[in-house]
């Protein structure tokens, strides 16, 4: 049972033109359903959790008509011009106190079982805790003509993935005291830059995150596979 109230945070307003699509590729169809509705279902679907608060465009023109946006625990708000913009206004909506899940809307094979396993992190550590899977490929460094300078040491070494959890006040003081804003490119970078401590959750190197065209068919793959 979590000890404090629980919501989750799902920033949506980004194009994401990667993909190639004339449409944010949250919105692009994936198994009958759209890519944002498959990453919110095991949010909506958690008993623990209260509020799922979708961060949009102003001009967003797509999620109104899901029928997902119908659900009782969504909410949304106007987002901003850059991620972090688009978290810190869902995170403005919530308790200082409470804890607070933030995941990718194009992260769409999220699973419960890695949601519980964060959660209890969270609950017996009492710091922030992010899901992320080993790096298993030699990792190499480039310089801007693509020429290797370095292979990097694996050991150690993790791909951060989402959802992320915090306590909502330390996550909020932590993005509004970087000066650094424009490399906060995950909740977890804020906390890092203000010293705090920040836990990692081996979570499924299936939770990948659609950013190419190719993606969307490994993404039916494994969401065809089940929990």
């Amino acid at each position: 049972m979590v000890n404090r109230n629980l919501s989750a945070v799902i920033p949506a307003a980004g194009i994401g033109k990667r993909v190639g699509a004339t449409i944010p590729k949250q919105y692009l169809p994936l198994l009958n359903k759209t890519i944002i509705e498959h990453s919110l279902a095991p949010f909506l679907a958690h008993p623990a959790i209260t509020r799922v608060i979708v961060s949009l465009a102003e001009n967003d023109q797509w999620f109104s008509e899901l029928p997902v946006a119908k659900h009782p625990k969504i909410e949304t708000v106007v987002g901003g011009t850059e991620r972090v913009d688009s978290v810190l206004a869902a995170l403005n909506m919530i308790n200082d106190d409470d804890y607070v899940l933030v995941h990718d809307a194009a992260r769409p094979c999220i699973r419960l079982s890695d949601i519980n396993k964060l959660i209890n992190e969270v609950e017996i550590k009492q710091q922030g805790a992010i899901l992320a899977s080993q790096v298993r490929d030699t990792m190499k460094r480039s310089d801007t003509n693509n020429a290797i300078t370095k292979t990097v040491e694996r050991d150690n070494l993790w791909h951060a993935l989402t959802p992320q959890m915090f306590i909502n006040k330390q996550l909020i003081n932590a993005i509004n005291e970087s000066s650094q804003a424009e490399k906060i490119t995950d909740e977890a970078s804020a906390l890092e830059m203000s010293g705090l401590p920040v836990s990692i959750v081996e979570g499924r190197s299936d939770n990948l995150k659609v950013t190419r065209e190719e993606d969307l068919k490994l993404a039916a793959f494994y969401l065809a596979q089940g929990e």
